[in-house]
């Protein structure tokens, strides 16, 4: 059996269509049910979704008429409709779901090292999408607080998919295949950059440009505001030409550990390290000087840095795969959480970062516990209940410890505008980290008397 409920709502077998429910709140009841797959769905909520908060008097003797008629039309194709407490719930089997399925194209795509590999995953993701969720049973109101996070999981995967597609070169297919979600989302900045780099790559310089006109009065128009720092940034390259435009992003300072690339150990410390994920603090950001772009990255720089162990950076990434909305949470948390530890290590005074920082660290002491190494010293490790957030409870942890050390004071920023990464100066020489676009060229000025 096949349900497919990214568009019009559809039932399956052996290809051909199997009418489900005479009503289309119950097609809509067991399409609630299939998006909740392998879990219950209480009869309260199935009423609120249902009747939209103003149920009648007989709504819960109809939920269960329903529910018996499903049963009847579901029973010879093997799926079974299960009461589990003061609710229901559609049990996994052969079934297929193509909600589901595109999470878990979504989660491998994530996860694959190869750039071509990961757009033929995000490809077939994407193509399981026929319309909005549910077009024929759900209003907008409805959709919305069912399948919210599934239509911010396909917007994310088209952004992926459609950078994944410029560092490859193929930018000719980014402007054939994205201007139908611009139409759709056209305040949405990330996919307007990266139409805005296919355009300028194709040749067509002034399109490029005249969509980021257009974007720019839509958001100040709609929102009130002005294009964030990395739109306004490609804008500024495109005016002066930069040929950096012209050729795929290749990473910044690079390491390769297993499928991943990591950024270059200079920091002397893991809450540093964990700022210097981001290359290019003090100017413009690069291409490719953002490490933090996807949550197999996280997991194995945490393995790398030794604060998690190596087999629970496997679980964490086979869990990740399972649960990308999840695990796409605890990334942007992540990156949030690197932007005030930064501004909190660079400013002192800052308050507000300090007590954002302060926060984490203060939740991570609690998912911690005391645990034996093999070398027989007992230590502090952020505990399997964090779920996949215990990379960021263990780093976050490290930032409570240097925060409270006494050599946070002996903390230093490369001077370079290009850079501003940080490192632990101890004996107060090193002006510089040991980049080569900033310290070798200081470096050079000196000798010549620059």
């Amino acid at each position: 059996m096949e349900f497919q409920l990214l568009g019009p709502f559809t039932a399956r077998h052996e290809g051909r269509p199997v009418p489900l429910g005479s009503r289309r709140q119950e097609r809509c009841l067991l399409a609630v049910l299939l998006l909740h797959a392998g879990r219950a769905v209480t009869t309260a909520r199935l009423i609120d979704l249902l009747w939209d908060g103003a149920p009648p008097a007989s709504a819960r003797a109809t939920v269960h008429t329903y529910v018996g008629r499903l049963r009847a039309a579901l029973r010879p194709y093997g799926v079974s409709v299960d009461t589990r407490h003061d609710g229901y719930a559609v049990e996994r089997g052969s079934h297929r779901i193509d909600a589901q399925e595109f999470t878990a194209l979504v989660g491998q795509a994530a996860e694959a090292g190869d750039p071509l590999a990961r757009i033929g995953h995000y490809d077939r993701a994407l193509a399981l999408w026929r319309g909005p969720l549910l077009a024929d049973v759900a209003d907008d109101g409805l959709r919305s607080r069912l399948g919210g996070g599934l239509v911010e999981l396909r917007l994310s995967a088209a952004e992926q998919r459609a950078e994944a597609q410029l560092t490859t070169g193929l930018h000719e297919r980014v402007v054939t295949e994205l201007p139908p979600l611009l139409d759709e989302h056209p305040t949405r900045e990330r996919l307007v950059a990266a139409g805005m780099t296919a355009l300028h790559r194709a040749g067509r310089r002034a399109e490029a440009l005249r969509l980021y006109d257009r974007t720019r009065e839509l958001l100040a128009d709609r929102l009130g505001v002005e294009p964030g720092r990395d739109l306004r940034t490609l804008h500024a390259r495109m005016l002066r030409d930069d040929p950096r435009l012209d050729r795929p992003p290749g990473p910044v300072y690079a390491v390769r550990v297993d499928d991943q690339w990591l950024p270059w150990s200079t920091g002397g410390h893991p809450a540093l390290e964990f700022c210097n994920t981001y290359a290019g603090w003090g100017g413009e950001r690069l291409p490719g000087s953002d490490w933090l772009r996807g949550y197999a990255t996280l997991a194995v720089w945490a393995g790398h840095l030794d604060l998690v162990e190596e087999w629970q950076v496997a679980r964490l990434r086979e869990r990740a795969r399972r649960q990308p909305e999840e695990a796409a949470a605890a990334l942007d948390e992540a990156r949030r959480f690197r932007t005030d530890l930064y501004a909190c290590l660079t400013d002192p005074q800052d308050g507000r970062a300090f007590r954002a920082v302060a926060e984490v660290v203060e939740e991570a002491a609690r998912l911690s516990v005391f645990t034996r190494g093999e070398d027989g010293l007992g230590r502090w490790q952020p505990s399997p209940s964090a779920g996949l957030r215990l990379p960021l409870c263990a780093v976050a942890r490290t930032a409570g410890e240097l925060l409270a050390d006494a050599r946070r004071f002996t903390l230093r920023s490369c001077p370079s505008p290009d850079c501003g990464w940080l490192f632990l100066d101890e004996r107060g020489r090193r002006r510089w980290c040991s980049l080569a676009t900033c310290g070798t060229r200081r470096t050079s000025a000196r000798e010549t008397g620059g």
